[in-house]
């Protein structure tokens, strides 16, 4: 699966809001060297010389593995120990916290230094939150339960009469409300949540991001099926960035961390190695 389309250009094209480029170089062993001062003796981390990242409980794969977003496995779990690494932080120096979705979204002090958590780029909510530089471009998706009405659509409108449910406030339901219909859209507080949903009935299918998509019908959900992806690019923005608090002394750093790790390749072989590949998915056009 392509990492990002194009190049990071590009993929800040698709907000109206892009992070300014920046001028830092790598050393040799991949840390960010450059008037920024970036790591833990910089005093820019709410913890004074530790780097505090937050995600959901659960953590899901493929973003992550064991629900352990510290041990460099699973897409974003191998993102967020690349950018610690890039910062110049050490295991030791780097702390976890769980934050829900919602949460971690909402205006205010944070007490984490950057959420990974599947957040797409939204101009809307930067108002309350910064964003780094984009990390991975994605399409949302559609599962439902095999032999089903909604697993034979080959369009959106097709589905329009079903009962979609997502996760609230992520832009699976925003793809549903503002490109299926706003009354096909039943919005749960988790993933989880959704999923429950489908199994027993209550909704007749699920929209995730693709890669979760391809988890929940390979292996979450007996008898489900990926019934197919929404076109790229649409009205919904679909670059998943890091949040911070608005304002933070280190969107900068960890933006120019995310792009030497887009320029160097990394960020490809990382989406290789733990996401599956869309290349025949069926697009609801």
């Amino acid at each position: 699966m392509l990492a990002l389309a194009g190049s990071l250009a590009a993929a800040c094209a698709a907000d109206p809001a892009p992070p300014a480029e920046s001028s830092s170089t790598s050393d040799p062993a991949g840390r960010i060297t450059s008037q920024m001062n970036c790591g833990p003796d910089s005093g820019k981390s709410v913890h004074p010389g530790v780097l505090t990242i937050a995600t959901d409980d659960p953590a899901y794969p493929p973003w992550f593995v064991d629900n352990d977003p510290g041990n460099g496995r699973g897409f974003e779990g191998a993102v967020a120990q690349a950018v610690w690494e890039r910062l110049g932080y050490n295991r030791d120096q780097v702390a976890f916290v769980k934050v829900p979705f919602t949460s971690a979204l909402e205006p205010g002090p944070k007490d984490f230094d950057f959420d990974i958590n599947q957040v797409t780029i939204e101009h809307s909510r930067r108002a309350a939150i910064d964003f780094s530089a984009p990390y991975y471009q994605v399409a949302q998706a559609v599962v439902a339960l095999s032999g089903s009405p909604a697993a034979r659509a080959t369009t959106l409108a097709e589905l329009g009469g079903f009962r979609l449910g997502a996760a609230d406030n992520s832009t699976s339901l925003s793809a549903v409300t503002d490109t299926i219909h706003p009354a096909a859209a039943i919005p749960f507080p988790t993933t989880d949540d959704a999923k429950a949903a489908l199994i027993d009935g209550r909704i007749d299918a699920l929209v995730v991001d693709i890669p979760t998509g391809f988890q929940i019908a390979g292996h979450d959900i007996p008898n489900s099926v990926l019934v197919g992806q929404f076109p790229r690019p649409n009205d919904v923005s679909e670059f998943f960035g890091l949040v911070l608090q608005k304002d933070s002394r280190l969107t900068e750093c960890v933006s120019a961390a995310l792009e030497s790790l887009y320029q160097d390749g990394t960020l490809d072989r990382f989406a290789k190695s733990w996401l599956a590949d869309t290349t025949g998915v069926r697009v609801l056009e």
